[in-house]
């Protein structure tokens, strides 16, 4: 009887453990549905301040702060790899790794990887006290150069054309201490890491001499097929630069590697502080402004925080921006007017700065031969006044979208639609060849001329166009391009035809609608047709769409002939 008994006991036993260990299990498989995939992000292990392993095994860096606060953001479920550079590469050819954190974007690359940049990188050339004298890279022939393995400027000397010998090492630190130790001729290693692990190693024997080419996109790269994934790290980062944050991670790492301007060209050093200075001034506007309408907005908006941490937070980005267009064009037209005036001024002092070099020979300023300086900072000066013409110009594109339906002050002028057409062609040629091997264009013969602001219709035209290479799902696909002129409207009319997917009824009337995009995964914003739409309003025009799933898309640009001259 005691046996028998027992013998239950055990069986009740082992029941209860088993039933335990099902809903144990269960439990857990219930867990591990409910969160996101884990995303493996891939870097350098030994690429400082932007990306490697401290003395305490610590994963640190500017990427690797960027990637943390992007995943906070959005969401998302990452895991950081740091592994030497040509195994990291690997893993992330092979699949193992979803996404770099940090990859120079080349030519060569740009045909195998989407890119998203967050900053700049250009690489130096590093060497000895005793090392020849040279102020170019194309003067490295016939010299030993070490260089990082697998890195962009590998690829660059190794495709140069150059007899140049290159000796591959791992990490750039191993380049500057071979360097430093006497052994072979120059090193290429990126400038800030650079400059960075030869002050932190204590290398004072080695010196930047030249820089091997002019700054390059760096930033996180995917697969050319995984857009989705690229599109939320770029929301992401366009989060954290419009909050200030992608700004204190950046001054944390490479605010320390700031050295001095001054030199003994005290001229030369007088322009490089009125430059720095320009640029804070327009960094600590900027800040200043975007900070304190986040701040605002987001105690009004402290019921909708978990729909911020998504793509709405863009929008709401977006709306904000608007209101303080004006206090960005102002440090931009500050700039814009400056910029000449610095440059005048440097080519007033060159003689001078000639006579002092003809005298005393060659000299640094700033780490650069004055030789190679006196070409370097007109270049210099001319992409920074491009730049903040450019920012002026986005700025001018946003405030037009954020007051449409007001005057604009551009100045109008009379304009021929076939002529802004065929520009528009022009300027997306390669979209177009990338799209589609059939393009038609049947442009009506003298056609009449209507007022208005040709570049704004051109930015409507080139809209419009992209969004039919767009829609198209194979290059056997046609976009058709027709103009003519309505007798009984007296307008001119722009048709832009596709045989893509086409749109759902129910989505055609909110096109236009400020942030509606059915392509938001693969990087869509939604200011496109909302910004066109009120620059055709403007012109007293018309935007139609007519669309059939499977299809294609039909849009009519009609623009009125004006009686009297306006501003538009």
């Amino acid at each position: 009887m005691f046996i028998k008994q027992n013998a239950w006991f055990y069986v009740l036993k082992i029941a209860l453990l088993s039933l335990l260990g099902f809903n144990s299990l269960n439990c857990i498989a219930q867990a591990n549905l409910s969160q996101p995939k884990q995303i493996v992000v891939g870097g350098d292990f030994n690429y400082p301040p932007y990306e490697f392993i401290n003395e305490d095994g610590e994963l640190t860096g500017y990427n690797v702060e960027l990637s943390q606060e992007i995943a906070a953001v959005m969401g998302l479920n990452i895991k950081i790899k740091l592994m030497p550079w040509a195994e990291i590469r690997a893993e992330f050819d092979r699949g193992n790794v979803d996404i770099l954190q940090g990859m120079a974007a080349t030519p060569e690359r740009t045909d195998l990887y989407n890119f998203s940049p967050h900053t700049f990188v250009n690489h130096s050339i590093f060497a000895r006290d005793n090392s020849p004298k040279i102020t170019h890279y194309s003067e490295l022939e016939n010299y030993r150069v070490i260089v990082q393995s697998n890195g962009s400027a590998f690829d660059m000397l190794n495709h140069s054309g150059l007899n140049i010998t290159l000796i591959p090492v791992e990490t750039h630190a191993d380049a500057l201490r071979l360097l430093a130790s006497g052994r072979y001729d120059f090193a290429v290693v990126s400038n800030l890491p650079g400059l960075y692990l030869s002050k932190k190693l204590g290398l004072s024997n080695i010196t930047a001499i030249s820089s091997l080419e002019r700054n390059r996109l760096y930033g996180y790269a995917t697969k050319t097929a995984d857009e989705a994934l690229l599109s939320q790290f770029t929301q992401g980062l366009a989060i954290l630069k419009n909050t200030g944050r992608q700004q204190e991670i950046y001054d944390k790492w490479f605010g320390p590697l700031n050295v001095s301007p001054w030199s003994k060209a005290g001229v030369i050093a007088g322009i490089c502080v009125v430059v720095l200075l320009l640029i804070s001034t327009v960094v600590i506007i900027w800040n200043k402004a975007l900070r304190k309408k986040v701040e605002s907005r987001t105690k009004e908006l402290q019921a909708q925080q978990l729909q911020l941490l998504h793509a709405d937070k863009m929008a709401s980005l977006g709306v904000l921006f608007s209101g303080v267009a004006h206090e960005i064009n102002n440090p931009c037209s500050i700039l814009t007017l400056n910029f000449p005036f610095i440059k005048e001024a440097f080519e007033d002092a060159t003689d001078i700065l000639d006579e002092h070099q003809a005298r005393q020979g060659d000299f640094l300023v700033a780490g650069v031969s004055y030789q190679r300086f006196k070409h370097m900072l007109p270049e210099i000066l001319d992409d920074m006044h491009i730049a903040s013409n450019k920012v002026k110009g986005i700025v001018e594109d946003l405030k037009s979208f954020a007051v449409k339906g007001e005057a604009s002050h551009e100045k109008t002028e009379q304009l021929d639609l076939n002529l802004l057409t065929n520009r528009s062609i022009r300027l997306v040629t390669n979209q177009i060849k990338n799209s589609t091997n059939h393009l038609e264009v049947n442009l009506a013969n003298s056609l009449p001329a209507f007022k208005g602001s040709g570049s704004r219709i051109e930015q409507v035209i080139v809209n419009l166009i992209l969004n039919a290479c767009q829609a198209l799902e194979d290059k056997s696909q046609k976009i058709i391009i027709t103009s003519y002129f309505h007798t009984k409207h007296n307008q001119v009319v722009l048709s832009i035809e596709d045989q893509g997917v086409g749109i759902d009824q129910q989505h055609l009337i909110k096109l236009t609608d400020p942030f509606y995009t059915t392509k938001r995964q693969s990087g869509g914003t939604g200011l496109g047709l909302s910004v066109s739409a009120g620059i055709v309003a403007d012109h007293q025009g018309q935007l139609t769409f007519k669309s059939t799933l499977g299809k294609g898309t039909k849009v009519k640009l009609s623009l009125p002939l004006l009686q009297h001259e306006r501003e538009l």
